[in-house]
């Protein structure tokens, strides 16, 4: 069966040339035009990806995003918007964006994005293996340590749970306030300068070259990305 992807976007000449594209890619498409009717149709009809606008009627996209990802759907969402600011980024990653393209995009990148998160859903089974390998470093989660160019680290409670976090969301951003919410939960003292801390620490355990990180990269404006 083909992906289904749901298009919310409300200008007719974008409409128009994402469902031709996307068709022709071979996929079954289904377009809308207001965030009202977008939570109705990825509600009902349940679609592999979501393109998602920011600026739409009736309810703009972060609250479609946010609605989604309160129902629990983790229908991989690409928010589209015409904007750059750095802080709309912030905001869409911290709902539950899986990617963000800005307008005016490349076609050939936007279909390249969805392939790699369709690729993506399909092959995560959503657990986190008890073993990484990631670079040089191979990491058992369960005894919580890693072995790097013959050298043992061990890892903290803390550290596990971010790697595992990273793990679950791999070639994605994941903000530094998300660290703090489904890390370190309800505590009050820490900040988002404790994230960044902690990824030090990893990066001195995991990383060949601390100062030059292949693996916990830095998305910048956001947070960090486990590359794998």
């Amino acid at each position: 069966m083909n992906s289904r992807i749901l298009i919310v976007e409300d200008e007719p000449a974008m409409q128009a040339g994402l469902v031709y594209a996307l068709k022709k890619e071979g996929y079954e498409v289904e377009c809308v035009g207001d965030g009202e009717r977008a939570l109705d149709v990825a509600r009902g009809s349940a679609p592999d990806l979501v393109l998602l606008d920011v600026m739409l009627p009736k309810r703009s996209g972060f609250d479609v995003l946010a609605a989604l990802r309160r129902d629990g759907r983790r229908v991989p969402v690409i928010l589209l918007t015409a904007k750059g600011q750095e802080i709309d980024k912030v905001q869409g990653f911290d709902l539950g964006a899986d990617d963000y393209v800005t307008k005016p995009f490349s076609l050939a990148e936007l279909l390249a994005r969805i392939r790699a998160r369709l690729r993506r859903r399909a092959d995560d089974a959503g657990e986190v293996p008890n073993e990484l390998v990631l670079g040089s470093a191979r990491v058992d989660l369960k005894r919580m340590a890693v072995e790097r160019d013959a050298e043992r680290f061990e890892l903290s409670l803390r550290e596990v749970d971010m790697l595992k976090l990273l793990w679950r969301e791999r070639g994605r951003p994941v903000s530094r306030e998300r660290f703090l919410e489904e890390v370190w939960g309800h505590e009050r003292f820490p900040t988002t300068r404790t994230v960044d801390q902690h990824v030090v620490k990893l990066r001195q355990k995991l990383e060949a070259d601390p100062a030059n990180p292949k693996v916990l990269l830095t998305a910048f404006g956001v947070g960090y990305r486990l590359e794998v």
